[in-house]
C-alpha cells in the first residue's frame, strides 16, 4: 500500500512540477508600436489598436515558452485618418484581404540576466519569414485584482519590402526599414 501511495504522490508532484501556464495579453497594459523614416528627414510613428496573443510557460520564466500573437492590420493608427486609410489599402497592408499579421514562436534561448532571443515565423500579407528578435523579460507579479501577470518587451526592425509591402520600393519617401516596439503585459489564465 505504501508503494502505491508513494507512486501516486511522486506522479502528482512530477505533473505539478511541469504544469504549464497560459498567459493572455492584457490590451489595457500592452502596445504594438512602429516608426518609419519619411522623406529621409523625419519619422512617422504609429500603432495598432487591436491585437491578441498568448504565451505558454512551463515554469516561472520564459524558458521553453511558446508565443502566438495576432495584430489586426485594419487597426493601424498614425493619428492621421488619410494616412491610415492609405496604410490599410493594397499599397501597404491590404487590410481587407490580409486582416492580421501573425507571429508564432519556434524557440526561445536565454541570454543573460533577463534577456532572451526569440525565434519564430512572422507572417505579413502573403509572406512568412523566420525572424529572430531580442526579448527583455520584466518578470512576474500580481496585479491589483490579485491575478498573476508577466511582462516583456522587444524592439526589432523589419524590411517591409520582404513582406510584399512594395509602395515606394526605392525607400526615398517611405523607408524600407520599420522599427517595431512591442510592450506586453499578460494575465495568467
Amino acid at each position: 500500500m505504501k508503494k502505491i501511495l508513494f507512486a501516486f504522490v511522486f506522479a502528482f508532484l512530477s505533473i505539478a512540477g511541469f504544469a504549464q501556464s497560459t498567459w493572455k495579453v492584457d490590451p489595457m497594459h500592452s502596445s504594438v508600436n512602429f516608426n518609419i523614416k519619411h522623406m529621409g528627414i523625419s519619422f512617422v510613428q504609429g500603432r495598432f489598436d487591436k491585437f491578441e496573443g498568448t504565451v505558454v510557460t512551463p515554469g516561472k520564466d520564459l524558458d521553453n515558452a511558446t508565443f502566438n500573437f495576432n495584430v489586426i492590420t485594419g487597426s493601424v493608427n498614425t493619428g492621421v485618418e488619410m494616412r491610415d486609410k492609405h496604410l490599410k489599402s493594397a499599397d501597404f497592408f491590404d487590410a481587407e484581404k490580409f486582416q492580421a499579421m501573425k507571429f508564432e514562436s519556434g524557440s526561445i534561448t536565454k541570454d543573460k540576466n533577463n534577456t532572451y532571443t526569440l525565434k519564430g515565423k512572422l507572417t505579413i500579407k502573403d509572406v512568412t519569414k523566420e525572424i529572430s528578435i531580442p526579448v527583455t523579460y520584466g518578470g512576474m507579479t500580481k496585479n491589483q485584482q490579485g491575478k498573476e501577470v508577466l511582462g516583456f518587451q522587444t524592439k526589432f526592425t523589419v524590411n517591409r519590402l520582404d513582406y510584399n509591402i512594395k509602395y515606394d520600393p526605392t525607400g526615398a519617401g517611405v523607408a524600407k526599414d520599420v522599427d517595431v516596439n512591442l510592450y506586453f503585459e499578460l494575465v495568467k489564465q
